[in-house]
């Protein structure tokens, strides 16, 4: 743990390329996320590699207990990161899942290695800026009030718990108020949410309560599967909050 709560990882070299694993719910629920995330990384000197051919990182089938299955899915990622490049991930759960449960799921198999090596470049996209780049933002934006939902996978697999918040405390006009119950998931919990829709809910509920009490104007996550969750719950009870991507809302503020 270094001085600032961050949860450092051994120090890389700003590299010149990294590839971008851009995650099914970006791709498909979420592409602005994607392409923010894309450019915040371009607008610090950094050539972006976007392997056309990904798909999954195999999380939905590994959580529900389908080995096999996502074994197939993640060995189909492993052809598009050939490169030694750090691999940027906008999303604490996909990162996770790459990065701590690939070398589990291919434990023994003939491609171990390379998975291992595949899972080691893997990086969480403020984890990265924060680490590596060292990014100074400057807010072009007016002043607004949001709260940050951290993601359990973010939190207790990748260790990102301060890399989000200081890049939002760079922002001079933006008001940072923090969850009383930062730590509680939200209820999603990729098929879990299927599967107990009912304990699901009262999560989700709790999760908004406590965004309301903040008075935040929007609330910001790193996870588009938190974030269509809570901004579902939002909706349907007409709460006046916008849920964003933080890598959506850092380009929005520092973009102009």
């Amino acid at each position: 743990m270094s001085h600032d709560g961050t949860t450092s990882r051994p120090d890389i070299e700003r590299p010149e390329s990294v590839y971008f694993f851009g995650t099914c719910l970006v791709d498909l629920f979420y592409p602005e996320a994607g392409m923010a995330g894309m450019e915040l990384l371009k607008a610090q000197g950094i050539r972006v590699v976007f392997p056309q051919g990904q798909s999954c990182c195999g999380q939905p089938a590994y959580n529900s207990g389908y080995r096999e299955e996502a074994l197939k899915v993640a060995r189909a990622q492993l052809d598009y990161f050939p490169g030694d490049w750090p691999i940027v991930v906008p999303s604490g759960s996909c990162a996770g899942m790459m990065s701590k449960h690939w070398p589990d799921l291919f434990k023994g198999e003939p491609d171990e290695a390379r998975a291992r090596q595949v899972a080691s470049r893997v990086w969480e996209l403020t984890q990265f800026l924060v680490q590596v780049l060292k990014v100074k933002f400057e807010d072009q934006g007016p002043p607004v009030k949001i709260t940050w939902h951290a993601s359990c996978h973010a939190q207790r697999e990748m260790g990102v718990t301060d890399e989000p918040k200081a890049l939002l405390r760079q922002l001079a006009n933006v008001e940072l108020v923090e969850l009383q119950r930062e730590k509680e998931c939200c209820g999603f919990g990729g098929t879990f949410a299927v599967r107990h829709p009912e304990i699901s809910a009262a999560m989700v509920g709790d999760k908004v309560a406590d965004i309301e009490n903040t008075g935040a104007k929007a609330v910001v996550s790193g996870d588009c599967g938190c974030l269509m969750n809570i901004s579902g719950a939002l909706e349907g009870g007409k709460k006046p909050v916008r849920g964003v991507h933080i890598a959506q809302f850092l380009k929005e503020r520092t973009h102009g």
